[in-house]
């Protein structure tokens, strides 16, 4: 009988482990809990003797891999995986999943919640603006910016998006505006909408240069990761660009620093909010359920990302 557990020191919804039960426990597997650890040595422990693991933002690291003997499938509920050791599953022969779109339309409600937060001033007693008929810059057309476009379409907004892997038909039909070139969106967009990976080509890629080229009084919204800025550079252009607005869901290293240079034209959520949401919650726990079972029944690797 294959073993899956669920760690996660930050749960998911009762709700969710239920359905994760259900899913698990009627493939006739043996379902495992690991909730709100806070040694790792726990993890260690947990992993020896299990099949797959689902994890929220928990390290799968080379040594937990290690420690999993048995181990065949590691699913991380949500749509970036940079918390799996990739490198590590593959030398192990493990299946590395994640759960793409199960959180999309809770981070691109985000997206667009924080947009009308900096054009009211952080809701600071100022007069603002609004967004509609503003134009709006998507940078990387995928799950969670596609819907962003929807969304925004319905506050009246101007589309506009760069995304080299998507086909540019398949954008012009969501209405949308496609551009060349990253310089050009950022130099079009009042807002720009940040949806890119972290990875070897993109991380510190969004930084002086790019915002600089943004028209006055806009606003940049990331929503993907901070590793993505260029934290020096985007401290540079906020200093002479007085105009220039910056919101994450995650906090920069330096936020403190640009808090205190910048006051209301910066701002960050206390922590990584794009997926906290119960329904997407339960969407991504059930969609690593789901893809553990078809894995390990029929081999399915669709959402594999250590191919």
């Amino acid at each position: 009988m294959a073993k899956v557990l669920v760690a996660t020191d930050k749960p998911f919804a009762k709700v969710a482990v239920d359905g994760i039960r259900k899913i698990v426990e009627g493939a006739g597997f043996e379902l495992a809990l690991l909730e709100k650890y806070t040694d790792k040595a726990d993890l260690l422990k947990a992993v020896a003797d299990v099949d797959a693991i689902i994890v929220r933002s928990d390290i799968i690291s080379a040594d937990v891999v290690e420690a999993a003997k048995n181990l065949k499938v590691v699913v991380r509920a949500g749509a970036g995986y940079d918390n799996l050791d990739l490198a590590a599953c593959t030398a192990k022969g493990v299946v590395a999943m994640n759960t793409p779109g199960q959180n999309s339309n809770a981070v691109a409600e985000l997206a667009l919640g924080m947009m009308i937060y900096m054009a009211r001033n952080q809701f600071t007693p100022v007069a603002g603006t609004e967004i509609k008929g503003k134009r709006l810059g998507i940078h990387a057309y995928g799950n969670v910016g596609k819907l962003v476009a929807s969304h925004a379409k319905g506050f009246g907004m101007e589309i506009y998006a760069f995304d080299p892997f998507v086909k540019k038909e398949d954008m012009e039909k969501d209405g949308v505006n496609v551009v060349a070139s990253v310089e050009e969106l950022y130099a079009v967009s009042d807002y720009l909408s940040l949806h890119i990976p972290a990875n070897d080509k993109t991380k510190k890629s969004i930084g002086y240069d790019l915002l600089t080229k943004m028209p006055k009084g806009a606003t940049l919204i990331n929503t993907a990761r901070k590793e993505v800025i260029d934290e020096e550079g985007m401290m540079k252009a906020l200093e002479e660009r007085t105009d220039l607005k910056y919101a994450s869901d995650i906090a920069a290293d330096t936020h403190a620093a640009l808090v205190d240079k910048f006051g209301v034209r910066v701002f960050a959520t206390p922590k990584k909010m794009g997926a906290q949401t119960s329904e997407a919650n339960v969407n991504a726990g059930l969609a690593a359920a789901n893809q553990i079972v078809n894995f390990i029944k029929n081999g399915d690797r669709t959402f594999q990302v250590n191919k």
